[in-house]
């Protein structure tokens, strides 16, 4: 893979952590190939987290959590820069995607424009899922047009109808999970943030998907999303992404039954 220039554009990185020693070094390092500063948002980590990113040149800040898209938002306000690159202490920026964003920001563009990245997974062995199994997502923008969720739970971009999208081809290299428990982990934690924080759902509806939802889900990943082609940890990744679908169903049932027995 080629090497990117070291020439930073006029962008703001800000990166939410909590014990993130792991891979937040990669990350800030390729974060500076193509921002101008880099700003970690931090809400109590007690390993090495902050030495590391004091030492690598980002600012560190220490912000209690917030909830997800209100600590994106303190990301936002710290920011020096109009132009934001919104990435996770798990996602590295690649020297090909790096000189992509470089060339897209020769003459800089409107503030009105938005840019999707190929954010690619990248499972425990092997090689990063490019083309399959990732998503694409808008994590580079100007916070004068848009702004994150001021929401608990939600922390993606609410995308204007007409809204300029320049969808950005090389990849954002996504390292999600350390190992199948680290992510059943993680999948677990998400699904009750969104079970407390999104709308309830009626309960007859919750029973249906908890019945015959999770083949659904299963299949949507593994077929529709091409997870198939990651061979057995594609399988595992559809099947624990699944999972977290469905125990978001079950949970919002448990809301409605415990509000039931305090009524």
């Amino acid at each position: 893979m080629p090497s990117a220039s070291t020439t930073a554009c006029q962008i703001s990185c800000y990166v939410r952590t909590l014990n993130e020693e792991r891979r937040i070094g990669e990350v800030i390092a390729a974060a500076q190939k193509i921002c101008a500063e880099v700003i970690i948002v931090d809400s109590g980590s007690v390993d090495g987290t902050r030495a590391i990113a004091k030492g690598l040149g980002a600012r560190f800040i220490n912000q209690p959590w917030l909830g997800n898209g209100r600590q994106k938002r303190a990301g936002e306000d710290a920011a020096k820069h109009d132009w934001i690159l919104d990435i996770d202490a798990d996602e590295v920026v690649s020297d090909t995607l790096a000189d992509e964003i470089r060339k897209a920001f020769q003459s800089e563009p409107s503030p009105g424009t938005l840019f999707s990245l190929n954010v690619a997974t990248a499972p425990p062995f092997g090689k990063p899922w490019i083309g399959f199994g990732g998503a694409r997502r808008v994590k580079l923008y100007n916070k004068s047009y848009i702004r994150q969720p001021d929401h608990a739970a939600w922390d993606q971009l609410d995308i204007p109808k007409g809204a300029s999208i320049i969808a950005l081809k090389e990849p954002l290299i996504h390292y999600s999970f350390a190992d199948a428990a680290h992510l059943m982990r993680k999948q677990n934690r998400v699904s009750t943030v969104r079970a407390n924080e999104t709308k309830l759902k009626p309960i007859g509806y919750l029973r249906a998907r908890i019945l015959f939802g999770y083949p659904i889900y299963f299949l949507r990943n593994y077929v529709q999303r091409g997870m198939f082609r990651g061979g057995v940890y594609g399988f595992v990744v559809a099947a624990i992404a699944a999972q977290n679908r469905w125990l978001k169903d079950v949970k919002m049932y448990e809301i409605h039954r415990m509000g039931d027995n305090n009524s």
